[in-house]
């Protein structure tokens, strides 16, 4: 072996945290899955007015990864949600889904959760097939005399009873990951992420506690038990699933997606092969940020056991992580089969059985 002249070695400066990027030599079996053995759907992608050209070019990646639909959760509302609707299901019918949203520009006008409600239901015969909510809606969002809107503020209940009325999902992201809300020190195992992106802070003199939307979103869950709801990001309890747990033991109408947080299954391989293989009709495939070579992460995870390689974005893990591979039945579930029961007027025939 090589050794460093000590001279050389005296002089070296010492590495920060951020630039101290160890090379693993472990060696181990590596199985770089490119395509999902399975079709699937993604219950979680964001495309704001597409044009035809960039539709075609989405088919194209799809195609070669397996993906058989994606769910656009950002149709917008009246003529964005047509236009929307026309430029992706108009040129490709089965393969896309999209999801209508809120405008809140009459947020303080009486009688506005009943507007919402009936703009939905126009979306909806417009081609929307399911309510996507942004994590604004709770957190950020104000009336005008300043005061928070609530996740289960009763102004919306219209609006949710609406979803159940039409047979409809919706897909809710309420707050963030638990670390942005804790102080960001040292403790804090976000804190290089929170130290390259700080606006990911929630700090509580501007937000809300990470424990209140928590309270305020099961209590939404619980008074509308007829309206299925997909919790994001798996309802930031990635952390905890035995919390995640008592979720759906406790609401039989809420799911989740695994949309952004691979990493925290990743690092918990037993764990979460044992939560999916249990929970198996609750959780969904989703990825959040389209990028077509990044899916394969989420088939190297699923579906092998391959051990300690490295995540796809930084940015969301500084951890490696492992393949927590769930047999076949379970990965049909999460990658399709769930999401067929859950969204309306998907073409089922394009799945095995």
């Amino acid at each position: 072996m090589t050794q460093q002249d000590p001279a050389a070695q005296k002089n070296q400066k010492t590495p920060t945290i951020d630039e101290y990027q160890p090379k693993s030599t472990l060696v181990t079996p590596e199985h770089k899955i490119q395509r999902a053995k399975y079709p699937f759907i993604d219950i979680h992608s964001h495309h704001w007015n597409p044009t035809a050209a960039e539709v075609d070019d989405l088919i194209k990646g799809m195609d070669s990864i397996n993906l058989r639909v994606m769910v656009n959760l950002s149709g917008g509302t009246g003529e964005e949600l047509k236009k929307t609707v026309q430029v992706m299901k108009g040129r490709y019918p089965d393969r896309f889904v999209v999801f209508a949203n809120m405008s809140y520009d009459d947020l303080n006008t009486p009688g506005f959760g009943k507007r919402v409600a009936a703009r939905l239901e126009e979306d909806v015969k417009n081609g929307a097939q399911g309510l996507k909510i942004f994590k604004d809606f709770g957190m950020e969002l104000k009336y005008a005399n300043g005061q928070r809107v609530h996740v289960d503020d009763p102004e919306f209940d219209a609006v949710f009873e609406k979803c159940a009325e039409l047979k409809i999902p919706v897909l809710i992201h309420v707050g963030e990951p638990s670390a942005f809300f804790d102080p960001w020190d040292y403790h804090n195992e976000r804190w290089e992420e929170l130290k390259e992106i700080p606006g990911r802070a929630r700090p509580p003199a501007r937000y809300p506690a990470f424990e209140t939307l928590m309270t305020e979103r099961n209590h939404l869950f619980a008074k509308h038990p007829k309206t299925n709801f997909i919790a994001a990001h798996l309802a930031f309890h990635g952390n905890d699933l035995a919390r995640l747990g008592k979720l759906f033991d406790a609401n039989p109408n809420v799911y989740v997606d695994i949309a952004a947080v691979l990493a925290e299954l990743g690092r918990q391989p037993y764990s979460a092969h044992d939560f999916l293989v249990k929970y198996q009709d609750r959780v969904l495939m989703g990825k959040d940020i389209y990028e077509v070579n990044e899916y394969k992460w989420y088939f190297r995870a699923l579906e092998t056991r391959d051990e300690y390689f490295e995540y796809y974005r930084k940015r969301h893990a500084f951890w490696r992580i492992y393949g927590f591979q769930v047999p076949d039945e379970v990965l049909k579930k999460v990658y399709y089969k769930n999401a067929l029961k859950l969204v309306p007027g998907i073409d089922a025939k394009q799945f095995p059985e």
